[in-house]
């Protein structure tokens, strides 16, 4: 058989980064009534171009199976929303939007973000395949397509005569399978002088704080900022400015122009930013070639202390319905057999079962039904945030647990 290409230069694959067995998908929940049905398995495989650097896995699933019905609502995340609200603030002053612009957000979700525009008096448009979470959008007031972006999505807006001051895409980037139609479709929707901003997990934070568990179907690819770099330079796209955040353990937001736009000089951080990397080794594969065992032995630190808990007759509830603790739990075989439920705010979630391990979702009350002796943080990047909601749980003794990079008990 031969070796998968890269959806970027096209080289043979050669090199794991980390094979994570075979996994469900990770937003793949289960109904009561299809718990005894085979569940599809894929392979979990990420694996690193040497040529270009870019850590990706195999396509397995079509997103228009992912993404027409979807449980991830960004709006149910506060300390999201402050960071998308911040954001719009910042963005706005930095590029002096007004009522003449148009801010367009690809994979714009239930309108977390735009509603912030739209409420400065600023025209939106959000293009959003899931046709669940695109309704929602509708239902706040924001213009939403309901398409997956592409070349041709852009051309046909282009066709009704729109073109963008202002193209986001967080979080997205990602999820792309054909990486060279995505980005030429940016590139056709921004105005001349537009400014197109992406955000994504950062891989140099991946790899430091071992979040394997971040490495899901869905996210098809995996960016470092030089890989970034090269992808949108191929495409006449300059990276002009770059920023690093907290946000999903470690990301980065890239601002990037037409390179023929000499109003946007670049940046020191651009290669402030480049020369990190470097330095960090993500230009050579035996930072990646390691990766797999520090897993390994996050995997065994894990287990170890779900052992341990049970054999001391504690009880372990989850907090959190998130893709990423899917990727963990199933990785770890972590089950009903350490864990007794997890909750979700998501009303989506609830009363549905997690893929694979088929945990229960319950709504967060159970935590105050049951009072269990731990709560496992699934999604740890929002860790105070959930630490702050539930710091009730300390009144009956009960601890934190946060999985990544390894085990922290927090009382």
């Amino acid at each position: 058989m031969s070796a998968p290409i890269c959806r970027f230069c096209g080289s043979s694959l050669r090199h794991t980064f980390v094979d994570l067995g075979m996994s469900p998908l990770s937003n793949g929940f289960r109904r009561a009534d299809q718990l005894g049905e085979m569940e599809p398995y894929y392979p979990l495989h990420a694996r690193v171009c040497e040529r270009c650097f870019l850590v990706q896995l195999e396509e397995f699933s079509p997103p228009e199976e992912i993404f027409t019905d979807y449980a991830y609502f960004s709006s149910f995340s506060e300390s999201w929303l402050h960071h998308a609200e911040e954001y719009a603030n910042q963005v706005t002053r930095r590029l002096f939007l007004g009522g003449q612009s148009l801010v367009v957000e690809i994979a714009s979700n239930d309108g977390y973000l735009l509603q912030y525009f739209q409420a400065k008096g600023v025209p939106v448009l959000g293009v959003e395949p899931a046709r669940n979470v695109a309704l929602a959008a509708e239902q706040k007031g924001i213009k939403t397509v309901q398409k997956f972006f592409s070349t041709r999505t852009a051309c046909e807006l282009g066709e009704e005569g729109l073109s963008a001051d202002l193209i986001i895409a967080n979080n997205v980037l990602a999820h792309v399978p054909d990486l060279e139609d995505f980005v030429t479709g940016l590139k056709l929707l921004l105005k001349s002088n537009g400014v197109l901003t992406v955000e994504f997990p950062h891989l140099l934070r991946l790899i430091e704080a071992r979040q394997f568990d971040t490495i899901y179907h869905e996210h098809l690819s995996y960016f470092s900022f030089c890989t970034a770099q090269e992808i949108f330079s191929k495409h006449g796209l300059t990276v002009f400015d770059v920023e690093e955040l907290t946000t999903h353990g470690g990301s980065l937001r890239l601002y990037i122009c037409h390179e023929e736009n000499a109003s946007r000089p670049i940046c020191p951080s651009v290669a402030r930013l480049k020369t990190s990397e470097i330095a960090a080794g993500l230009r050579d594969l035996a930072i990646y070639s390691s990766f797999e065992e520090r897993v390994r032995e996050t995997k065994r630190a894990l287990l170890e202390f779900m052992i341990a808990a049970k054999r001391n007759c504690k009880t372990v509830a989850g907090y959190g319905a998130p893709a990423k603790g899917n990727t963990l739990l199933n990785y770890c075989g972590i089950g009903k057999d350490f864990i007794d439920y997890t909750v979700d705010r998501n009303p989506h979630k609830q009363n549905l079962f997690l893929p694979g391990t088929h945990i229960p979702i319950h709504d967060p009350g159970m935590i105050w039904q049951t009072r269990p002796d731990y709560v496992l943080i699934l999604p740890w990047n929002l860790r105070e945030e959930i630490m702050e909601t539930l710091a009730g749980i300390r009144e009956w003794g009960a601890s934190f647990v946060v999985p990544i990079p390894s085990v922290e008990v927090i009382p």
